[in-house]
């Protein structure tokens, strides 16, 4: 879909979540939904959202579509690295101290995966997000 660059920013406003909404499951579905489609602009597809986090993104080899079964594996990821997720434009996975450790982020042709690098358990963490998502 073309658009413009007024609603392009209502679009990329749309995917974001107000604080109370970081923790609804059901909100996240329904802005993936919208993720799936995503608006061109001069013919320019959009293909993610920039970040300001500066953590390292690493390609999983496989395109991931949020649906139930999918967050539930995330956060029994999450649970069993004691951590939560929680809800944006994609997921995060946090300590209970709220500091950032991963973020999911999945689009149209690539899902990357944002890891802490000094989070000590990053190998085994990336694996089984990794895992997780395969289904």
């Amino acid at each position: 879909m073309e658009i413009t660059e007024t609603s392009l920013g209502q679009y990329v406003a749309s995917l974001k979540a107000s604080k109370n909404l970081v923790r609804d499951r059901e909100a996240f579905l329904e802005r993936c939904a919208r993720k799936y489609q995503t608006p061109s602009l001069a013919g320019f597809p959009m293909v993610g959202l920039g970040g300001s986090c500066g953590k390292p993104a690493f390609l999983l080899p496989f395109v991931v579509r949020f649906d139930l079964p999918k967050v539930l594996a995330l956060e029994a990821v999450a649970e069993r690295f004691d951590m939560y997720v929680e809800y944006g434009a994609y997921p995060h996975l946090k300590l209970p101290d709220d500091t950032e450790i991963a973020a999911v982020q999945d689009w149209t042709n690539a899902t990357l995966v944002f890891l802490r690098p000094s989070y000590e358990r990053k190998e085994e963490l990336i694996a089984a997000i990794a895992e997780a998502l395969q289904l």
